[in-house]
């Protein structure tokens, strides 16, 4: 029981000794940071977008459409790759793909965040110790992902999860609860004959786990490559 609320602590005491260590630094730390934080965040989101599809590639599904807003090359990949379609009401997103069987749906939607297991939480977390405040900013997005994902594609994953129950597991209900808009999913829930609350929230909680877990396993991988 000792290691859960280690495992709530751990981003936030990462995140908040870093940036101390970083603003160490005065003026000059915050600017880096925060110049970090926008180059890290320009570069993560179609790095992030790409590996849905080599998730569901890998697992020998066809991508059909990913739209990407134009400033983060939605144009430039539009002319390299077919399936790449400029502009999106995020900043990316996989809207057409083979979704089934629900190993490649979920292979799909996680990809991503292997990047956040691995080397991102390690070296977030040695930037943060080390006070390099440009390092610390850029790596923020890639390490503390599943959390900004929390409506997104870790709502996404609970769904996937929790329709594989009984009560959610109907085609109608998977059609309800699934979906990388937490929001979204929760309007078609409200609109619904019988709306599935319980499956909504199970979802919702799921992802939430799933966000600290994640994050929590690539802490578990520092540890080892920075202990003595």
């Amino acid at each position: 029981m000792s290691r859960i609320p280690n495992l709530l602590k751990t981003p936030v005491l990462d995140f908040w000794n870093g940036l101390s260590r970083c603003l160490d630094h005065g003026y000059k730390g915050l600017f880096l940071a925060l110049l970090g934080l926008g180059l890290g965040w320009w570069m993560y989101v179609p790095v992030h977008e790409f590996m849905h599809v080599v998730g569901c590639v890998v697992t020998g599904g066809e991508v059909r459409e990913l739209r990407l807003d134009t400033i983060y090359g939605g144009r430039l990949f539009a002319q390299v790759f077919d399936f790449v379609k400029v502009g999106s009401a995020y900043a990316g997103q996989l809207t057409d793909f083979d979704r089934e069987p629900d190993l490649r749906y979920l292979s799909t939607v996680q990809m991503p965040f292997l990047l956040t297991i691995f080397p991102a939480v390690w070296l977030f977390q040695k930037c943060g110790r080390e006070g390099r405040p440009l390092g610390f900013g850029f790596l923020l997005p890639v390490a503390l992902a599943p959390f900004v994902s929390i409506t997104g594609d870790a709502y996404e994953t609970g769904s996937i999860l929790a329709t594989q129950l009984p009560p959610w597991s109907s085609p109608e209900m998977r059609e309800l609860l699934r979906g990388d808009d937490l929001v979204l999913c929760a309007h078609r829930v409200s609109q619904a004959a019988f709306s599935p609350w319980g499956g909504w929230a199970l979802s919702s909680l799921i992802g939430t786990v799933w966000a600290f877990a994640v994050y929590g396993l690539g802490a578990l991988i520092s540890r080892q490559l920075t202990s003595p």
